[in-house]
């Protein structure tokens, strides 16, 4: 019966399994997808080590939310302003936009190796002295 006590512990219970699954997926509970992706293992250069402490702090968690958030699962996947492919030049492959942050990264099979963390007005300099032209 809709109404009867067993039904409503069904429902109850349900909700329940639902919270626990949430939980368990953590941020990306609500993303819409329901395929498994694969994780990217992080590295820094040393370069962008000192890149990012000289950062201020809230630049700084800013590029780390975005490392995370862009870079963890689909690091290669381009967008119109955020993630861009570097054409004619084979290192780096690609640059991620933080706000006036630029994040320059090479994606191989199961990592995300960082080489700097400029600001946008050293960008294009960077790029002339580090960058390898394809």
């Amino acid at each position: 019966m809709p109404g009867s006590a067993s039904s409503r512990n069904l429902v109850r219970n349900a909700g329940q399994g639902v919270r626990e699954i949430r939980k368990a997926l953590g941020p990306h509970a609500d993303s819409g997808y329901n395929i498994a992706r694969m994780r990217f293992e992080i590295i820094l250069a040393t370069e962008a080590v000192q890149d990012l402490k000289h950062l201020k702090a809230l630049d700084r968690a800013a590029v780390r939310d975005a490392i995370e958030v862009h870079l963890r699962h689909q690091p290669t996947r381009t967008s119109r302003s955020r993630i861009k492919r570097l054409r004619g030049i084979s290192r780096p492959q690609f640059r991620l936009r933080v706000g006036d942050i630029r994040v320059f990264y090479d994606v191989t099979e199961m990592a995300v190796e960082i080489l700097a963390i400029v600001p946008k007005s050293d960008g294009a300099d960077w790029l002339e002295k580090a960058g390898s032209r394809s």
